[in-house]
Order: C-alpha cells, then structure tokens, then sequence
C-alpha cells in the first residue's frame, strides 16, 4: 500500500496504531512485529516516544526502538521503530524478514540509499512472503512511481491519499536579485528565470531574510523557521537578523553540527518570538514546535559523488518542489500559516519535481557488497525504483576492487566476503580488517570510529581562536588521523578519573569537546570492538607504529593519495584531479610529498581533509593490485651480467617510482637473450675468465685498430655476422652471466669442445687492409727526447678522429709544431694529396694525376727526410724542384683540409688525466704554456744541476730551497760553463733543457727551460742583469748625469717615467757594451767583456741619450702635426698605426739599435707626408693603396705565426718603414732601393 499524505497528516503515528487494531504485531496477535522506519536516528527515538505516549504505554514495552548500537524493545513488544539501515542489516541474519509481519517504509520521499535498497529487496522478497504486509508512506511522494514498482502497469499498488494540516498555508513569493552571491553559487542548477519588473535591485539573499521577516512578523504572532543552504549561510542570516531585530528576539540555528545542548533550545518553549535558521534537517523528521510561518530560500547543500573524480562534492543546489512543499509544510499546524519563497512562481514551476534519490548521486559500493554477500540479484537487473546509471556502477566496482573486495572479474573476493560481515563503510572495513593483519587494531579501532560519527570537537563562532588553542594539544604533526588516539587517551583519562557526570562535561566543555559525541564515538567503538571479538581477532598489547597504523588506514584510502605538484601549492591525487590540503589542516605547511587524505570535498575548490604524511613505498605494498607497471630501456648491464629493465609504476596515474631497476629476463626471455649476447658478446661488455672471450676480444680490437689506421670500416665483419655466430651456439633460455657459464662449463665437461665459441680471424675480417705496417703508423713518436705514445682512431666528425699524441705536461712547449705537420708516414700521402687539391687550378694542373704525385713525394721524403721542416715548405720545394713552377705558401687552403689531416693532442698530468685536447697547438701552450714550464722545472730540477755541475769543473752555489734555481743568488758569474743545451736523464728518458740566467731585480738565479726561444729570451734579460750588478759604479754615475735627460723625461712624460726612459737608455747601453754575439757563456769570456765595458759604457750611454733626444723632439712636434691631418681618415689612421707601432713605452730597448738609428727619419718622413697630403691627397690614397696590401700580409702573418717564429718577419717589417720613406718622402732617402714591387718579391720568396 501506497500512502501519501501532507505533513501534519498523522501518518507516521497512526499507521502503526491502525495495524496493531487490525491483529498485526505480536502483541496483537500477528505473526510477527511491525517494523516501522525513518531515516534519522533522532525521529526513531522521537516517533516511539510519542506512539507510546499515545498508547498509554511505557516506552519500550509495546512500542520500542532500534538504532545502531541501541536496543530499548521489551520481548512480547509489537511496534519497533527503527532507521532503515538496521532493518537493511538485518536481511543478513533474516533474509526474508520473517521477524516482521507488517513493515512501513517511512519518509520514503528522502530516497536514500538505504530506503531505494529496502524498497528494492522488499519487492524481491514479497512474492516468497504473501503474509508480510508492506506501507510505503511520505507527505509528498511521486505515488504512481512506487504503486507501478510494487504492482504491475495494468494492476498497480493501491494508492490513499490523506490530508491532514490542520490550518491553510498561504505561499508568498517574493524573489532574490539574481546578482545575490548566494544564489550565483547555485547558478546551474536553477532553472532560468523570468525578469520581474518591480524587483529591487539591490536585494541580496540577506536582505531579502530580513525582509521576509519583517513582513511576517507583521501579519501576527507567532515563530518562523527560515530554511537556509548551510552552516555559513545561517551564520550570516544570524548576525544580519539580530544586527535588525530587538533584543527580546531569540534568533535559534539549527544544523546537523550543532552540539546537542544548542540543538534542544530549539525544542525548549519559549516567550519570545522564535526566528529558528535551519538547514534542510527540519524538512522531514524533526518537527519544530509552534512554527507558524517559514521562510524558504529555495536551496540546500547536497551532497553529489563525482563518478569522474571519485569524490563527494558539497555544493549549493536549487531543491525540487516536493521539498519546497516539505518546507511550506512545516507551518500551519497551530494557526493559518504563511510561507515566503525568496524566488518567484514560475522558478518553481520550472523546478524538478522530486529531489534526486541518493543513489543516483552516490557511490555505490557498500550497495553492491552488499547485494554480493546477501547473493541478491546482480544490481544491473535489481528492481531499483529507479535503476542507477551505469556509471555509478562501474564507480561502485570500481571502489570495491581497489579496496581488494572484488577481483577484475566483479567477482567477490575472500576479503570482500570478510568486509561484508561488516556493518561498516566498505573503506572503513578494510582498514579494521588491515590492521588486523598489521597489529594496529587497537589504534584503528579508534581511528574508524571516529570517522564514523560526528566530529567530537566543537568550535563555536564565538570562541574559534579559543577552540583552535585548546585543541592543539591533540594535534600530531605528522598526521591529523593521530589526533583521535590523542583526543580518545585524553577522554579515556578523563572518564577514569572522574568525581561525576557533571565533572566530565565541564572538562569536556572545556577542552570544547561535545561531551554527548564522545561518548557516542565511546559506544561505537565498543560495538565495533564486540564485532572484533565476535571474529575472534585480539588487539595488540603494545602501540602501533606510524607505519603499521597509516598503512591499514592507506588500504581504504588509496584512491585520496596525492602527490605535491613541482613548484604548485595544490597535490596531483587520483585519475588527474587536483587538490589543496584543507586551509585549518594542522599540517598545512608541514605536509610531505605524499599523503593521503580522510576524504575529499569540493566546495569552492576540491580540498583533503585529516591528512596523513605516507611512504611512497607504502602504495607498493597496499595498492599492489592497483599499481600499473611499464618497462623501459631494457639493456645489457655489464656489472649484474644480467639483461635489466628499468621499470614505472603509477597508481590511478601517480607516479609511484620510475626507472627502478628490474631483471629483464623473465618478462621477455627471447629479447633477453638478443640484448644479452649482443651486450656481451658483440659489444663485449661482460667480465669472464673463459678463454675464449678474451681470444675473441683481442682478435676483434686487433682489426679495429687495421681500421682506424688505414682509415676504412669494412675490414671486420658487421655486428649482425658475429651477432649470428653466437646465437647459433648458445641455447635458448640463457640471459645472465651466471647462466651463460653454468651451460659453458657443462659443455666443456662434455668433451670435445675445447674450442666453443672461439673465433678465427678469417671469421671476422673481410679483406686484408694491405699496407698497415708499424713503420708507416708507429705507436710512439719522440720529441726533444720524451717518448709520446699514438693512438688511431676513426670516426669522421669526432674530437678523436686521426691520429692522437698524447703529451705529458712537462713536454708540451717541447714539442716540434713543423714535425707534427707530417703526423705519421702511412698519412702523409693522403695530406699532400688534399694539400694538392687545395692549390689554384691553374697551379694544380702541373701536379695531376694528385694521387700518383702526393705518393711519389711520400716517397722522396721518406726515410731521414720524413719530418724535415715545414710540411708546406718541403711540398712547394718539392714542387719547384719537380715541375720548375713557384708555389707560395698562401696559394695552399689549409683551411679546407679535414680535421683528422692535423696532429691532435691530448694533454696529460703526471696521473694520466686529461687537461686539454685539441689540435691548434699555439692555443694549447697559450693556455698551459705557463704550467708545462714550471712542471718541466720542477721534474727535471735535481737531474739538471747534475747535468750541469758534469758540464763544468767550477763547485757551483747549491739552491737554498725547494724551488727550481740551479744556482741562485748570484751578483756574479762564479758557477763555470753554462752551455746552451742540457741532457737530462729521467727515469730512463733523455730530456733535453735549455738552461738560463734568470734577472731577479737584485740578484740571478740559473733555471732549466723547456723552450730554446724562451730561454734565450729569458737568458739575454739575465746576463743584462749580472753585468749591471758588476758594473754599479758607471752605471750609477749615469743614473745621475746622463744628458738631456730632463728635456727627454717631459716629451716622454705621455709614454711614461723619467726613471723608466733612464732604465732604458742604460739598459741599451749596457746590450751595446756586453750583449754583443757571442755571448759569454763562462766566467772567463764573462769577465773579460766586463772590463772592456767599464771603459765604453759611459759613451755608449750619452750617444744613445742623444740618440733619443732627437727621436722624442721629432715624436713632440709630429704629434702636434699630425692632429691636422685627421680630416683624411684613411691617411690620418694609417699614420697613426705607423706612429703607434714605432714609439711605445720601451720603444728603446725593444728596438734594435741599428733600426733605432733610422727612427728621427722615419719620422720625419710621416711628417713631409702631413705636408705633401694636403697638397695632393689624391697622390697619397694611389700610394696607400699600393702600400696596404703588404702592410696586411705582415699583419696577418704576425697573428697566424702562433708558436713558429720566422726569422724574415723582422727585416720584411724594417722594409715596409723605407718603402714608406720611398713613397711618402723620398727626399729623405734609403740605405738601400726598396719598391712595391720589391717587397712583393720578398714577400713571395718568404712564402717559398
């Protein structure tokens, strides 16, 4: 039967007193009890109460009731109220209901999952119970919808329709502005709206609550009950109401949150008018007294499951019109009613007219477990009254595989029919049947329960900074789960030691604990206990660890694990949604890479609530079943002698751990073995002592080497050929090292296969490489006595490609940049050949054919003449000599050659590491030049002074310290010969040295150097210095009476110091008085030129102040001069470069006196030039321009000299300076003819 009544019809408390008049219950002499449902607690409680009252029974006795935990039924009883989850549970031990005879499914409109299930069941069942007798009663109801359910389209249930309010209900609408923020928050589930031209528009929602109740509170007497979204929204109605109305108002909240002290003044009487500001709890159930009027915002927060998400979202909705008639129904009961609607008429038209049932917005995996223990009907053909989609279906299974419930097949697993058992949340379940396993049940226990009632603590608007301190004693910084088993040890405590009830709820008040929600969670942890030991499973004794008790939590979690983004402030969790961590959470800064989460809500952004920090090795063990594992880049490693894999596993897309290594072998034993004999054995990366490898190995290398020498990659066989030698010998099943030598030395044991696996040479060689002889690609090559190893290599493009000599530090500036040119017999064809190519057509054509000429000049310069000079140099010889035609150097295009046709060098430290490589040798010794000098010092050091105290006979002064002076502190030549070389024996090498005076300012020291240049110039500084050390006496007298030195000291004030022009007269003086060639190389030839010196020096030294005297008096006036020319920039700037390049701050010393001689000339010739520019600049650009082509030839021959210094350089400059004479200023005259066309000859002929 089908009873659909308005509310204040009666239903609830008379239906169950018609059956009990009709014969049924047990006391009435029926078959069984009444059942009668509702889907709160606190209605169950209540509705028995009041159908006792009315029956003029104790409670208990005739009419009892039964909640979760709570049992008040006296036996012989026949009416039980109860919620429809315990008669749900109770199909489990009574399937066909036969406690019952008569059952009424009450508030059936609400749709819970619960009720849906029942209705669902009960239809099931009713063809096997004719005698039970079913009720389905609501105050609005789709009717036809469930007569058609239980009965059949052409005979449906029987349907009655009753009323029963007792006063009318006038409904007034009076719309919000659709700007409101409130009603913004809903937009999309509210129908669209029709504008209202007298609509205010600066109503918002509060304004229109205050409005509304100011209207009512006009029409008369009487309490109103506003309905109201949420917690937030009463709040702000709440301070808006009682900022308006007198105090003597009593403006009451209502909410599931609400503590139960709050909760009752709701229910208390009261003299003042009663404003209640209720959230949907107030619709069914709980009846308010003495409402008159209602004032209905038209919206609610509704939970609804995110199939795409997996997460619940708590959101604003617009609710259907039977709950808006539920509303208006609350008033009318004690006098005519009124009811505001704060949106307008044609907004409820347009609405749904029944609120969505819960299944069609929840999860449906306890429904399924469920369904699966009790073997009901699959839930895909279960007579819902309104099937749930298949999407939440697939969610449902969904959740019960990931808790490990149900297998891939949907089928229920063996820890599924466990879970079932229990009358828990399916994840809550799998976490006591977890810590079961991991000894934690004492500490989940708690955890579950708490996450199974309301939170105990309270936070009050008023006291929230008060709450927030006290509860910071239960708060664990690693997890928020933890704070239960602090929370529940401080409850446990306090119970303990308590002196009365009293007591404990003013420490409970507090500690802003609800006193009444703990000692809820008390009793559901003790049913839950009775339930652990009913399986006969123990607590642990001892605590728990963090990890034991996170990972039994983490099995029913594991789809609320979230990973921190890089660099964001939200967490990656399940199936690509995007978290943030609650903004009161007490780890809101603290928390982890990883964590998993109590539960996710969405309201304005999805946020994680009682957060834990977890391992991600933890998801490992738990979510195995989950994870999903790919493999990548398997390859042969060379030290496991295994093939190995690196392998990715992600749960819902997380990533887990990436490239952990993993064997290979068994996930693909085919291709292991391909990677095994091709890293092994082809590549020969694999350790072994069999003798074959090594056999094999050498003959392998040998041929590679043929190849690098002679310069080709088809003299050993290709990969694939040695590749399918092996394969065609090694069995199948084999891709470890340890296998592979098992099955060898089973084969050798065998007999007759000494030489398993051995190659030959003609196995791997395709043809002979003729002409690869150790003479034409030596292994070493000696320079200035240092033995240099070879290496060979060929790769086109590579850094190594050619030939590599490898060079100690030490012999770096030792090394011969004209021999290094040749590289090594068996290369010098190929490089003269594309030398060849490089020259002019017109020059080329004389050498063709190229290769027969590049081979007979390899032979012509064999043998002793291999490496003599330039390389270019002997070539253009060659070729003057052979076809009677000049080459100049500059006609070759070295830059065309390829990099392997150039020596490269590898530079080594004493350890054999590498320093540098590359193969422009001046860049090397730009770059370690400095450090090669002072380690050739410092290694040859001890063996040079023996080689020099063997050269002469004279004791030598010893060095006082460490350093790498032979003699030191000398003011004299005192120490025998000094020759120019030294052989230095070396650990079985000859070294050779080139020993120097070196200047130290008061004194000199004698030094070994590895460069012949540097020591020279080294030694010519130093032996300056000992002479000026012998002769202090002339030399100070010149310090202070050299002539003209004043007048000389302010025209040379723009270069520098007086005291450095005086230096450097003197210095001069003393290179004419004592450098003269040759220089003195004992103390014999020393101290004879130093006695002929003292009689000269002072001469010397006043002709070249006069000298100088007249240079720098021309330098002055031709500074002045030549401002004047500025206007002709090309002349003017190639003046200036001339000008530049002849007088710079040691212009003195570092000319030779010879060409110093020629500088008041020079000069004067840059001044005719000024002169004769402004006459006829025309003249002087024709004569520039003959001119600049070989001024560049010399400055481009200066800059690419690097380390080979040619000794024509210096006279081809000194040249340039009389051709300039000769064009500019021939008045002035030359020593000797000079013409461009001359100097183009000897540039030409300096080429050859």
């Amino acid at each position: 039967m089908i009873v659909s009544g308005e509310t204040g019809s009666g239903k609830t408390t008379q239906l169950p007193k018609i059956c009990l008049a009709l014969g049924r219950g047990l006391g009435a002499g029926g078959s069984g009890l009444i059942g009668h449902t509702q889907p709160r607690r606190i209605a169950a409680s209540a509705t028995g109460r009041r159908i006792a009252e009315e029956l003029g029974t104790p409670f208990g006795e005739v009419v009892g009731y039964k909640v979760r935990f709570t049992d008040n039924l006296a036996p012989g009883a026949s009416v039980k109220l109860m919620t429809d989850g315990i008669l749900l549970a109770e199909t489990q031990t009574d399937p066909l209901l036969k406690a019952y005879d008569t059952i009424i499914i009450d508030e059936a409109h609400e749709r819970s999952l619960n009720i849906d299930f029942l209705l669902g069941y009960l239809k099931e069942i009713l063809s096997k119970r004719p005698d039970l007798k079913l009720i389905v009663t609501s105050a609005t109801i789709d009717a036809e919808r469930f007569a058609r359910h239980f009965g059949r389209e052409e005979k449906p249930a029987p349907v009655i329709e009753v009323s029963g309010r007792l006063y009318p209900v006038e409904v007034r609408y009076r719309p919000v502005e659709e700007d409101s923020v409130a009603v913004k928050s809903a937009q999309g589930t509210l129908p669209k709206r029709n504008e209202r031209n007298d609509r205010k528009a600066d109503r918002d929602l509060m304004e229109a609550i205050v409005d509304a109740v100011d209207e009512l509170c006009r029409v008369g007497p009487g309490d109103v009950l506003v309905f109201l979204p949420g917690e937030r929204e009463i709040r702000d109605a709440a301070e808006a109401l009682r900022k308006h109305h007198p105090p003597h108002t009593e403006i009451l909240p209502l909410f599931a949150r609400l503590s139960a002290q709050e909760q009752e003044r709701v229910f208390r009487p009261s003299n003042a008018r009663r404003i209640v500001l209720a959230t949907n709890v107030a619709e069914t159930s709980l009846t308010v007294p003495g409402i008159r009027y209602v004032v209905d915002t038209g919206m609610a927060r509704v939970k609804r499951y995110s199939y795409r998400n997996k997460v619940e979202q708590l959101q604003i909705e617009s609710i259907s019109q039977a709950a808006a008639n539920q509303r208006a129904g609350r008033c009318g009961r004690v006098a005519d009613g009124v009811c505001i609607r704060l949106y307008d008429e044609a907004d409820f038209q347009a609405r749904v007219r029944f609120t969505d049932p819960e299944i069609l917005r929840s999860s449906l995996a306890a429904v399924i477990l469920r369904m699966k223990s009790l073997h009901l009907t699959a839930i895909e053909t279960f007579p819902f009254i309104e099937p749930p989609p298949g999407r939440a279906i697939a969610d449902g299974y969904q959740l019960l595989n990931e808790l490990g419930a149900v297998d891939d097949d949907n089928a229920l697993t063996p820890l599924g029919r466990e879970l079932a058992r229990l009358p828990l949340d399916p994840r809550v379940g799998r976490m006591i049947l977890a810590a079961r396993d991991h000894h934690a049940l004492k500490e989940v226990l708690i955890i579950a329960s708490a996450l199974s009632v309301q939170d105990p603590r309270d936070r009050p608007v008023e006291a929230q900074e008060q709450a927030d301190q006290a509860h910071r004693q239960f708060v664990d910084e690693r997890s928020e789960f933890l704070q239960w088993t602090r929370i529940w040890k401080w409850f446990e405590e306090a119970v303990a030691h308590k002196k009365s009830n009293k007591q404990l709820a003013d420490a409970c008040r507090a500690n802003f604990l609800s006193h009444l929600r703990l000692r809820e969670w008390r009793d559901v942890h003790s049913q839950l206990l009775t339930v652990v030991r009913e399986h006969g499973w123990r607590l642990n004794e001892s605590d728990a660890t963090f990890e034991q008790v996170h990972l039994s939590l983490l099995t029913g979690l594991l789809g609320n694990v979230g990973l921190k983004a890089d660099d964001e402030p939200h967490y990656l969790g399940a199936r690509g949604i995007k978290f943030h961590l609650w903004p009161g959470s007490a780890l809101l800064k603290k928390a982890g890479r990883w964590v998993m989460a109590g539960e996710l809500v969405e309201t304005s952004r999805l946020y994680a609530r009682t957060i834990a920090k977890i391992e991600p090795e933890w998801l490992e063990t738990v979510g195995a079943h989950l994870l999903k594992q790919s493999l990548s880049d398997a390859h042969w490693e060379k030290k496991a002698a295994q093939v190995v894999a690196y392998e990715r596993a992600t749960l819902y897309g997380l990533t887990v751990y990436a490239r952990r290594r993993v064997s290979f072998g068994k996930q693909d034993p085919k291709y292991a073995r391909e990677l095994f004999i091709r890293g092994a054995f082809v590549e020969g990366e694999f350790d072994t002592r069999l003798p074959f490898f090594a056999h094999n190995r050498k003959l392998v290398a040998d041929i590679e080497q043929l190849e690098h020498k002679s310069r080709r990659q088809d003299v050993l066989v290709d990969d694939e050929l040695i590749y399918g030698f092996y394969d065609s010998l090694i069995p199948a099943g084999i891709w470890t090292g340890t296998d592979f030598e098992r099955w060898y030395r089973d084969e050798q044991r065998k007999g007759g296969q000494d030489k398993l696996l051995f190659l030959s040479r003609d196995d791997l060689m395709r043809h002979e490489a003729a002409g690869v002889t150790t003479d034409l690609f030596p292994k070493r090559m000696t320079m200035s006595g240092i033995e240099m190893s070879l290496t060979y290599h060929f790769e086109p493009g590579a850094a190594r490609d050619g030939v590599t000599l490898t060079v100690p530090l030490y012999g770096l500036n030792q090394i011969d940049a004209r021999r290094v040119e040749w590289l090594v017999p068996g290369m010098i064809k190929e490089k003269t050949q594309v030398l060849l190519k490089s020259l002019p057509q017109k020059l080329r054509r004389h050498v063709v054919p190229l290769p027969d000429y590049a081979a007979g000049f390899a032979e012509r310069h064999g043998g002793p003449k291999f490496g003599a000079g330039a390389l270019v140099d002997s070539l253009i010889a060659d070729i003057r000599e052979q076809t009677q035609i000049a080459v100049k150097s500059a006609d070759f295009k070295l830059e065309t050659l390829p990099a392997h046709l150039f020596m490269n060098f590898k530079v080594i430290d004493e350890h054999g590491r590498q320093l540098a490589m590359g193969r422009n040798l001046a860049q090397l010794r730009a770059e370690l030049g400095g450090q090669a000098q002072q380690h050739f010092q410092k290694l040859t050091a001890g063996a040079a002074l023996d080689a020099l105290s063997g050269e002469s006979n004279v004791p030598a002064t010893q060095p006082s310290g460490e350093g790498t002076a032979l003699y030191e502190n000398l003011t004299t030549w005192n120490f025998g010969k000094l020759p120019e070389l030294l052989e230095i024996r070396r650990r079985g090498q000859t070294l050779f040295g080139y020993p120097a005076l070196v200047d130290r300012g008061t004194h000199c020291d004698v030094e070994v150097f590895d460069s012949p240049e540097e020591a020279a110039r080294i030694h010519r500084a130093g032996l300056r210095r000992l002479f000026a050390l012998q002769l202090r006496e002339p030399i100070r007298y010149l310090e202070k009476n050299l002539p003209g030195l004043r007048e000389m000291s302010m025209q040379y004030m723009a270069l520098g110091t007086a005291e450095e022009l005086r230096d450097q007269i003197v210095e001069t003086a003393l290179d004419r008085a004592c450098l003269q060639d040759p220089l003195p190389d004992d103390d014999a030839t020393f101290h004879a030129r130093r006695d002929v010196a003292k009689g000269r020096l002072t001469l010397l030294a006043q002709e070249i102040a006069r000298l100088v005297g007249a240079i720098l008096t021309e330098y002055a006036a031709l500074a002045k001069k030549l401002a004047q020319a500025k206007t002709f920039t090309a002349a003017y700037a190639d003046m200036q470069t001339q000008l530049n390049a002849l007088i710079g701050k040691r212009f003195v010393i570092d000319t030779p006196y010879a060409q110093l001689a020629h500088f008041p000339r020079y000069l004067k010739s840059i001044a005719l030039r000024i002169d004769k520019l402004k006459a006829d600049p025309a003249r002087d650009a024709r004569l520039l321009a003959d001119l600049l082509p070989l001024a560049q030839h010399y400055q481009r021959a200066l800059s690419q000299r690097g380390g080979v210094a040619d000794a024509r350089l210096p006279e081809y400059r000194w040249l340039l300076e009389e051709l300039r004479v000769s064009l500019f200023a021939q008045e002035l005259r030359t020593p000797m003819p000079v013409s461009v066309k001359r100097l183009h000859k000897v540039w030409e002929s300096m080429q050859r």
